[in-house]
């Protein structure tokens, strides 16, 4: 989920929490992760992490994020949807994950269709 943070009106902050399950018989130690946030195809958010818990085997963690918004990538979106309105905004989320030196970077990305209706 993406919630909007409303502590600095020139720099716009959002709490995103990520729902991270671990489906192997061994706990998975976060290092950081790095993700984006784009809509209509434009980034607008992006932010990094460090201080990222552990997952048991088998288990699940909700991680809070916070990210912060790339006001002029948001003006130029405005901008389209103002020229071309639409009842659809597309979304893309992308996560890498780093599970350690001795493990691939885990890649995740999931996309969708947000309705203004």
């Amino acid at each position: 989920s993406v919630t909007p943070q409303l502590r600095n009106l020139f720099a716009p902050e959002f709490d995103v929490i990520l729902e991270i399950t671990n489906p192997n018989r061994e706990a998975l130690d976060i290092v950081g992760i790095s993700y984006t946030i784009s809509l209509q195809g434009v980034e607008l958010v992006d932010g990094v992490a460090n201080d990222l818990p552990t997952i048991e085997a088998y288990g699940k963690v909700r991680v809070s994020l916070n990210a912060v918004a790339d006001l002029a990538s948001g003006f130029s979106l405005l901008s389209d949807l103002m020229q071309q309105p639409t009842d659809e905004i597309d979304f893309e989320m992308n996560a890498d994950i780093d599970l350690g030196t001795f493990y691939p970077m885990l890649k995740v990305r999931r996309s969708g269709v947000i309705s203004l209706q």
